[in-house]
């Protein structure tokens, strides 16, 4: 008998389910269909169902979903990197010798993610210090300024916990048994373990002044730092005036790799922030880890969401449960005290606002459900008070159910840390989408990294007893590439910034989804989502020389333009196009009947005597798309060879859609199938704002 194509499987899995579909006529029940490791499917069941489900023929058995306690700061793990096994991280040696410098606020001094335990001494051409700090300085911990205008020299102590999570996540190294309030056990490490931090504060409970900002970016190029990591965003800005992208440019020119937030401004577009070319935006996005608690009702069905407020003693009994037509949002007082220690139902609401005024009323509990323009996001945060926060569409069915009855009831089920969750990853809701304002014409952002409810650590308080905490933001993500940076740079010590930053973008895995669960446009994802161990051999590279930087500012602001971001006289002789940058993702603007031509040079760092074929994927209705030749025949490393690829509207173009844009991608893939380098590709029928 041959076996079941996906497709058959799942179909004949779902044929042992009873019929329940949602408004969308998709059936949610079925949760992951097995075929290689196991026999069978996961489902969501009530007892009544799995009951009559063990009368039909093929049932064997069925097993109750387990919580099993992994590694956690899961990221490592998610995204492949593993202690003693083919990889990055063996191919890095967990980024040692490499230096991260975090721009953010602070340190906390003796926290167990900067022992030093496997780290070396830092390497001879450091110049920094930790003078501003009485303890803690190690071989991790290698340097620690504030250089916050107005300090009067006080240490850079970390006071808001932001830089703490932060420089962990880059570079922390491994800590066993760590956890917060017993969520996310296990061992916590950032992306490079090995990796030395050298922290400048530049940020205080005010916000972050870019007069230290710059002061930072200033130090850490003198102090010698291989990556800069900030956790930083703030409105577009033209890039001949927006300081970090200035400061970076000299940091890019001197050999040093930038990786900055993409801002927390979605999901609606134009919301970016730094996106100078030679830096890496990143965007933020989800991983395969939840916090589980659910909601059942008495039907027996369950309604998943996740809470990091899980109560031991809860009682597993169902509760009356209150929900105000009036005031679906809980911003109202409740007629009279008979719904005092009901579980209380809440909409798009401030969870903390929320959570605070269901208390003040006698709640027991609190079932939380976003709002829609969140979709499947769950941005979780501790209230201090028993809930359980639910998808607008997990929570449409809960609505369904409270409008069916007059007296409404439910339990609520913790279950703690759940790993291997699907879907993920998927772009959260908060994270800035392009099209790029300051560079139209350069694809951004350039990546996504792990962002949402990220677990690391933390400064010490009553609420973060542990030293660890869980929290969301592109700021989160910004510091997994800081550390996939450093562990290329450790790998590939001769690669250039713009080397690295092309492994990333070229070797992301591309099939991701927004929080709406619909596939994610390249202005929400990047290139995808980022891979840290196929980044690390990726065939071909595309590198940009501090020339062709210089000849993109002419060509973008003038001569006198290009001397405020170069600092000093620069040559103007030639000048290119935005879109004529040698970026390793293309963005094509197509006005009217016109055709767009650019030019790309790709350098060989695999194989020395390898070919490669091209491939371009867009619709072939909307776009003709060509390149120029079709094959690349590389003799040495660091061979270049370059291509063309010019575009034209086909017969159904321009687009019609509200975004004016058709993606794509093009393709060169190796002779013998190892390497598929992979460039995102749009073409947009808005004309650029070259200014």
């Amino acid at each position: 008998m041959e076996p079941l194509t996906e497709g058959s499987l799942k179909s004949w899995h779902e044929s042992f389910l009873p019929p329940a579909v949602d408004a969308s006529g998709v059936d949610r029940r079925l949760l992951h269909s097995y075929s290689d490791v196991f026999s069978g499917f996961a489902a969501m069941l009530t007892e009544e169902e799995l009951q009559a489900m063990g009368k039909k023929n093929g049932f064997v058995r069925a097993f109750p979903d387990r919580v099993l306690r992994l590694m956690t700061t899961h990221t490592p793990d998610f995204l492949g990197l593993k202690v003693g096994s083919k990889g990055l991280w063996n191919d890095s040696n967990l980024g040692s010798g490499v230096i991260i410098g975090v721009l953010d606020t602070g340190v906390t001094p003796g926290h167990p993610s900067y022992d030093d335990e496997g780290v070396p001494p830092p390497p001879s051409k450091w110049k920094g210090s930790c003078d501003d700090l009485k303890t803690g300085c190690n071989n991790k911990l290698i340097g620690a300024r504030s250089m916050i205008a107005g300090g009067g020299g006080s240490p850079p102590i970390d006071e808001d916990g932001h830089g703490t999570h932060t420089s962990a996540t880059a570079a922390g190294n491994f800590v066993r048994n760590a956890s917060f309030f017993g969520f996310a056990e296990g061992t916590a490490a950032g992306m490079a373990p090995r990796a030395h931090l050298a922290i400048y504060q530049v940020c205080s409970g005010e916000g972050c002044n870019s007069a230290d900002i710059l002061a930072g970016l200033d130090a850490a190029v003198k102090d010698g730092v291989d990556i800069l990591s900030l956790s930083l965003s703030g409105h577009s800005t033209p890039l001949d005036q927006d300081v970090v992208a200035i400061g970076s440019f000299a940091a890019a020119r001197k050999g040093i790799f930038v990786s900055c937030a993409g801002g927390n401004n979605g999901p609606e577009y134009y919301t970016l922030s730094n996106e100078a070319p030679w830096i890496l935006t990143v965007a933020a996005s989800s991983v395969d880890r939840s916090f589980r608690a659910s909601v059942k009702l008495p039907s027996g069905k369950v309604i998943p969401g996740e809470s990091l407020d899980q109560p031991s003693n809860f009682p597993e009994s169902s509760l009356p449960l209150y929900y105000s037509i009036e005031s679906p949002s809980c911003d109202m007082d409740p007629p009279d005290d008979s719904h005092r220690g009901s579980i209380w139902v809440c909409e798009s609401g401030s969870l903390e606002r929320v959570a605070t005024f269901a208390k003040s009323h006698g709640a027991t509990a609190l079932i939380s459900i976003s709002s829609k323009t969140e979709g499947a996001t769950i941005s979780i945060r501790k209230m201090d008070f028993p809930g359980v926060v639910l998808t607008i569409q997990e929570g449409s069915d809960l609505i369904s159910y409270l409008n069916s009855t007059s007296n409404p009831s439910a339990s609520i089920v913790f279950n703690g840390t759940v790993l291997g969750v699907s879907p993920a990853p998927v772009v959260a809701y908060f994270s800035s989408r392009g099209p790029s304002q300051a560079t139209p014409g350069i694809l951004k952002p350039d990546i996504s990294g792990p962002g949402l409810n990220i677990f690391a650590a933390y400064i010490h308080s009553s609420d973060t007893p542990d030293q660890y905490y869980i929290i969301s933001g592109t700021s989160m993500a910004t510091p997994h590439l800081s550390g996939v940076a450093a562990l290329l740079k450790a790998a590939h010590p001769t690669w250039s910034p713009a080397a690295i930053k092309s492994a990333i973008i070229t070797m992301a895995n591309a099939d991701i989804s927004d929080e709406l669960l619909e596939p994610a446009l390249y202005f929400a994802k990047g290139a995808g989502h980022v891979n840290p161990n196929k980044a690390a051999d990726p065939g071909l590279i595309y590198d940009i020389t501090d020339d062709d930087y210089v000849s993109y500012i002419c060509g973008k602001f003038g001569e006198e333009g290009a001397r405020n971001i170069a600092r000093g006289v620069v040559d103007c002789s030639k000048s290119v196009m935005e879109e004529e940058l040698n970026y390793p993702s293309i963005l094509l603007s197509l006005k009217g009947g016109a055709t767009a031509k650019v030019t790309r040079t790709i350098t060989n760092v695999g194989p020395a005597k390898s070919s490669y074929m091209v491939s371009v994927s867009i619709s072939k209705t909307v776009v003709l798309a060509t390149v120029t030749p079709k094959m690349l025949t590389f003799t040495e490393l660091n061979e270049q060879k370059s291509f063309t690829v010019s575009a034209e509207w086909g017969v159904d173009g321009p687009p019609t859609s509200s975004n004016h844009i058709v993606e794509g991608k093009l393709t060169w893939t190796s002779d013998d199938d190892k390497y598929a380098v992979t460039s995102p590709f749009v073409v947009s029928a808005l004309q650029q704002n070259r200014s």
